[in-house]
């Protein structure tokens, strides 16, 4: 194993606090990932981390050679692809993570595409809608919806996503419909519960350019966005969602929008990195694939 990859492994260490970790993002066994850091600190002559039962942290020399490290793995994998990129070719893993409907509904089923113009690249592709640790989880890159919150990740914004009031016929059938948020005293929501915090969203709209807002009662709290969809199907109470979530809703009748002059602002979207000096070819060429993916639905 090169100097590169023992560099790479310990770095993965690092930002994963966790050997085991390390070794699974890596596909490397636990065994080759603890003796390559054994055989680093032999060569460099120092201990790079402090080990316990129970975790795994960083020594004083460690925190002194991680960022030189991960320029120094940067460097060289720019340089590999600049050989690479002679015929075209780009290779490697990205790991990405993102909300699990934007992955389903638009990502997933373009990857063909992404894939037919870089056969090199593999992508391994994680979806949820909690908001994970980057660094420790070892991800490329992440797109996030939402205000993103301070930290020294690198951001990247795309766009807004519009959002729309929206409730089944069967819901408005037996409570009527809101014509003014005047009316929503009168009317619940599927409540949804942030997957962060546990916090219940209030119902916003904008009005004479000011952000209002009042707290709706309701039958459901869920932490999900296909379940909030699928409760407002089932007629428990009116959702407000990305617009492209519910478009094929829409257009068949199963949902009706309501309060359109009311709408809530747009969620900006934004694509984040772990903090870093550069960034792979290959992560640049999957960052962009989907940020002209999403334009469409990020205006």
């Amino acid at each position: 194993m090169d100097r590169i990859d023992q560099l790479r492994i310990f770095i993965r260490v690092a930002q994963s606090g966790s050997f085991t970790l390390a070794a699974d993002q890596l596909e490397l066994p636990r065994p080759t990932v603890s003796l390559t850091i054994q055989q680093l600190e032999a060569h460099l002559g120092v201990r790079l981390f402090n080990r316990t039962t129970r975790q795994v942290s960083l020594t004083q020399d460690g925190e002194s050679l991680v960022e030189r490290a991960i320029a120094l793995v940067a460097d060289a994998e720019e340089l590999e692809q600049q050989f690479h990129s002679r015929s075209g070719t780009l290779t490697g893993r990205v790991r990405v993570d993102m909300p699990s409907r934007i992955a389903r509904r638009l990502v997933a089923p373009a990857l063909p595409v992404f894939f037919a113009e870089h056969p090199g690249i593999e992508v391994e592709l994680g979806s949820s809608d909690r908001v994970i640790d980057l660094i420790h989880e070892g991800i490329d890159l992440a797109l996030r919806v939402g205000p993103p919150p301070p930290s020294s990740l690198v951001v990247r914004p795309i766009g807004h996503l519009r959002l729309v009031n929206c409730a089944s016929p069967a819901y408005l059938a037996r409570q009527g419909i809101p014509r003014t948020p005047a009316d929503l005293t009168r009317h619940q929501a599927v409540k949804y519960a942030s997957p962060s915090n546990g916090r219940v969203e209030p119902w916003e709209w904008v009005e004479a350019g000011e952000l209002r807002s009042v707290p709706m009662g309701g039958p459901v709290s869920v932490n999900n966005a296909e379940t909030y969809i699928a409760c407002c199907l089932a007629g428990l109470g009116l959702i407000q969602i990305p617009a492209f979530d519910v478009a094929e809703h829409l257009s068949s009748g199963e949902l009706v929008e309501v309060l359109s002059q009311w709408q809530a602002p747009p969620m900006p979207v934004q694509l984040v990195y772990p903090h870093r000096r550069h960034l792979s070819r290959r992560v640049q060429a999957f960052s962009n694939w989907v940020t002209q993916l999403l334009a469409p639905c990020c205006a």
